[in-house]
């Protein structure tokens, strides 16, 4: 009996740990294989230099909002990248964002979005559908944060609850209760119009729960 209830516990541990979703890394550093525009003649706005995806060269003002998305769509996960977004502010708007849980409609990208950016930083927004849902809390963040700097970002969702964390701190919380709002969606990174922008991203994993 001891020998069969041995043999059992190893094969229960062994489904458990199959069952368990591993972190996956959303972007293999070398190409944008993976990944898609909303406007397919905007790829050309994205690259890969050095690992990193990145967008904007910082000569040019960004003429439009542009979205980088997954091609697999997600609902209850714990995403994780790293971040950096910099830019003559002088120009216009300094801005991005990393949507989640959102889907490409009427050639729009509509969703929820972790912002990023001067007077932004550490929001939950709903593109082109509610707008700001929270603001970020920046009493501990401005202390860890670096603005022109590489910065890390956490986003989980589990059912309703929304939780986002900029270099571990958490700067928004959010409870979706509109049951009309879809609950899965694609990962995209953005960058924002307005001034001379540049927006790189790199190490971009998830975990799905």
């Amino acid at each position: 009996m001891t020998k069969l209830y041995l043999l059992f516990a190893l094969l229960t541990l062994g489904w458990g740990s199959q069952a368990q979703s591993p972190t996956q890394s959303l972007f293999n550093g070398q190409d944008l294989t993976g990944w898609t525009t909303v406007n397919p003649a905007k790829m050309s706005e994205w690259s890969v230099v050095d690992s990193t995806i990145r967008s904007g060269d910082g000569i040019r003002k960004i003429p439009a909002n542009t979205y980088l998305y997954t091609q697999k769509e997600y609902a209850d996960f714990e995403f994780s990248c790293l971040f950096k977004i910099w830019g003559d502010a002088s120009t216009g708007l300094i801005n991005s964002g990393i949507q989640y849980r959102s889907i490409v409609k009427d050639g729009k990208m509509v969703g929820y979005q972790a912002d990023i950016g001067k007077g932004y930083w550490g929001d939950i927004y709903d593109e082109h559908r509610r707008g700001k849902l929270v603001g970020g809390q920046l009493s501990t963040l401005q202390h860890v944060l670096n603005p022109e700097g590489w910065n890390s970002y956490m986003i989980r969702c589990k059912g309703p609850l929304h939780e986002i964390y900029i270099n571990g701190v958490k700067t928004a919380s959010y409870i979706e209760k509109d049951a009309t709002i879809p609950q899965k969606g694609v990962i995209a990174v953005q960058i924002h119009s307005g001034g001379k922008a540049q927006v790189a991203f790199r190490d971009l994993t998830i975990t799905e729960l």
